[in-house]
């Protein structure tokens, strides 16, 4: 993979590099002559150790700037960076090598195979890593993760054994099998009961305060207070961004407080 980076034009206000850096980017869809602005103009910086809730009304853009965030998606306009490589001149194949290096997603349907075991559908993923790791690394791998949602008791059952919640947890171990840069997580509650979805951010609030950085979109308000930053979408467009209490003072010059100024 060409991992050149180019040079980052923002100032660095913290001794760190991001994560993922969006500079301006927007996203336009054209359809029978419509042209239909999905997102525009975003600017975004996660830092490493992040809880970041993306919200807003169904249409507003969340879903196609967490596509953009995985590089499932590239955007029209725009520079998106991870861990300082500029992805927008890379191949589909060097996008994918470094999605799968850096990015672990968790999605609202689980997406587990019923025919294999709660192991396998955790391992699956990491056999097909560019790096080949040995059965022993992925034992190890499989049941950190499964101990990190609190699973590894149930490694040998289907997935049609579980519970939603727990089918929930697993998908949280999957992603956090191939040791991720960042998590994006998709509505991760969005099937599940009160209790289930209450029992699922407990695990990704644990995570995060382990060192695992999340970035989350959601249309609960609740869950998305959880994140200790927040922006919120509407139109494709960054209407207010928000900081928790704890973290204002540290995070005063950070580019996402700045969009929040911007957006008053």
């Amino acid at each position: 993979m060409n991992t050149t980076t180019s040079p980052v034009k923002a100032v660095k206000k913290s001794k760190q590099e991001p994560i993922i850096s969006l500079k301006n980017v927007a996203k336009t869809y054209h359809s029978s002559n419509i042209e239909i602005k999905a997102l525009s103009d975003i600017n975004l910086d996660i830092m490493p150790g992040d809880y970041l809730s993306i919200s807003g009304p169904s249409g507003c853009g969340k879903s196609t700037l967490l596509s953009l965030l995985g590089l499932l998606d590239s955007p029209t306009n725009g520079e998106y960076f991870i861990q300082n490589v500029d992805t927008h001149n890379l191949s589909m194949d060097q996008q994918a090598e470094l999605r799968n290096l850096h990015i672990g997603f968790v999605f609202q349907s689980f997406n587990l195979i019923d025919e294999l075991s709660i192991f396998d559908n955790v391992a699956l993923p990491l056999t097909y890593r560019e790096e080949t790791l040995t059965q022993s690394e992925i034992e190890q791998r499989v049941t950190q993760a499964l101990a990190q949602v609190e699973m590894e008791h149930r490694k040998s059952h289907k997935p049609n054994q579980l519970s939603g919640g727990q089918q929930q947890r697993v998908a949280i171990a999957r992603a956090l099998a191939g040791q991720p840069s960042i998590l994006l997580v998709d509505e991760p509650t969005g099937n599940l009961d009160s209790k289930n979805g209450d029992a699922v951010m407990d695990i990704l609030n644990n995570l995060n305060k382990q060192g695992t950085t999340i970035c989350m979109v959601t249309h609960d308000v609740r869950y998305a207070g959880h994140a200790s930053k927040q922006i919120h979408l509407l139109d494709g467009k960054v209407i207010e961004s928000s900081l928790a209490q704890e973290d204002m003072m540290n995070n005063a010059n950070s580019p996402i407080n700045q969009s929040a100024q911007a957006a008053v």
